[in-house]
């Protein structure tokens, strides 16, 4: 099975990121990830933003897990972070978003994009982890809970 720790690093948790809407969540994203893989920010933000247009990818619960497929991404990538203030996100279920985790995948990955998207949407659908995630405002917190595979397991 497909870990976090494997997708995140502790320099990809962001903890108290200020954005006023979904757009500007998105420039923040694509920004932060751009030097991680090596693309232009405006490549991730395209991407993203095509994807948003085919229907939001928040999930619920104040969670958003927006992700795409990109050529030459060497590698899966996510990026995790904790919003100051909750954002509209046009989510499936109206509420705010608060906790965002980017998933980034190479056009080539297949299948292994699916895994990594269901894993993250299961840890993120754990209400005690979502519980412990908005009670810190420290990134390396954020990082350890995101990564604990025996919180992750308990569930």
């Amino acid at each position: 099975m497909m870990e976090i720790a494997e997708l995140i690093t502790p320099q990809s948790v962001v903890a108290g990121l200020r954005v006023a809407n979904k757009r500007q969540l998105l420039q923040e994203l694509a920004k932060r990830a751009a030097p991680f893989v090596g693309l232009d920010e405006k490549v991730i933000l395209d991407t993203l933003m095509e994807r948003e247009r085919l229907g939001s990818t928040g999930i619920g619960g104040g969670i958003a897990v927006p992700h795409g497929r990109l050529a030459r991404l060497p590698r899966m990538f996510g990026l995790f972070a904790r919003l100051e203030k909750p954002i509209p996100f046009e989510s499936v279920d109206d509420q705010p978003v608060d906790l965002v985790f980017l998933l980034l995948t190479p056009d080539t990955a297949g299948a292994d994009h699916l895994k990594a998207l269901a894993r993250v949407s299961r840890l993120l659908r754990d209400n005690a982890i979502c519980t412990k995630l908005r009670g810190t405002d420290r990134a390396d917190a954020l990082y350890a809970l995101l990564t604990d595979r025996a919180a992750s397991n308990a569930a």
